[in-house]
């Protein structure tokens, strides 16, 4: 390995004794939103069973329990994590801190959880005081240019946008699919207002390391978290920016990027990663303890 090597490893119990806590993300890592990789699943209950503090953090538009149930529908099992944090979550308590504000909801209808039995008045665009954008209505025909319109109309009320999901796409199997950032990205390179809940921004990492220092019963340092991920934008330069080291799971949503047929080599994650903008501490292919 040279000096210029992201160090690779097979097993994460190499380097479980430099950390007390986990934040790790779901789709990508835990499953890839049609299976749950097993490995992975074994990895953090066994990280967990060992004394490690394990809360997953996801950038989904849905409150914790609906993406605990999720997981298990998948196969997974609440012995992998201690807490879930989601985007969902924090965004269903800044709608409630806002009161009784209408609101325009830009998201599928599956996603109402997210404000369900909230004083918050779901109301049309010319009535809105905000807006919630937690996805797009149909992520396998539209764009984020699909939205344009209501875009500007938002624009000339100088409305904010609370982006309930940063993800600009996710893998849903091996195709990406596009996300509430997609549209979020394009209102404010348009001049718009976002108030971003989720990764790679810094209010969701606060919110984990509030429930890992719960958890533990005692205040933990940054240099203890490990951020685990397959994202550069959202986990990796999450983790990143938070002051946090990360650990990055190759085979998620850049492995068709590596060159070649899903190739994990270190001379294609090093070339991958030479102009990423970001470096994380480790990579490894699938999280496997």
């Amino acid at each position: 390995m040279s000096q210029t090597d992201i160090p690779m490893i097979e097993h994460f119990a190499d380097i479980a004794g430099r950390y007390d806590a986990l934040i790790c993300d779901v789709w990508g890592v835990l499953h890839n939103g049609v299976r749950i990789t097993p490995s992975a699943s074994d990895c953090l209950a066994r990280a967990r069973a060992s004394g490690l503090a394990v809360c997953m953090l996801t950038n989904a538009p849905r409150p914790p329990a609906d993406i605990s149930q999720f997981i298990q529908h998948l196969g997974g099992t609440p012995a992998s994590w201690n807490e879930i944090v989601s985007s969902g979550g924090v965004t269903r308590q800044l709608m409630a801190e806002r009161g009784d504000r209408p609101f325009l909801h830009i998201g599928p209808d599956r996603d109402r959880s997210l404000f369900a039995g909230l004083a918050a008045r779901q109301t049309t665009l010319s009535d809105a005081d905000y807006v919630l954008c937690s996805g797009l209505v149909d992520d396998e025909t539209e764009t984020a240019d699909s939205y344009r319109h209501d875009l500007e109309h938002m624009l000339a009320r100088n409305l904010e946008m609370i982006c309930a999901n940063p993800d600009i796409v996710v893998e849903r199997g091996h195709q990406l699919i596009p996300c509430a950032g997609a549209i979020a990205d394009l209102y404010e390179r348009m001049g718009g207002k976002v108030l971003w809940v989720g990764k790679p921004h810094p209010l969701v990492y606060n919110v984990a390391k509030g429930e890992i220092e719960r958890i533990l019963g005692r205040p933990v340092d940054k240099s203890r978290i490990l951020g685990i991920g397959d994202a550069l934008r959202t986990d990796v330069a999450g983790a990143i920016g938070y002051g946090i080291d990360c650990l990055m799971v190759l085979d998620g949503i850049h492995s068709a990027e590596m060159g070649g047929e899903r190739d994990f080599s270190q001379s294609s994650v090093n070339a991958f990663l030479a102009n990423a903008g970001v470096r994380p501490a480790y990579t490894t292919r699938i999280l496997t303890y």
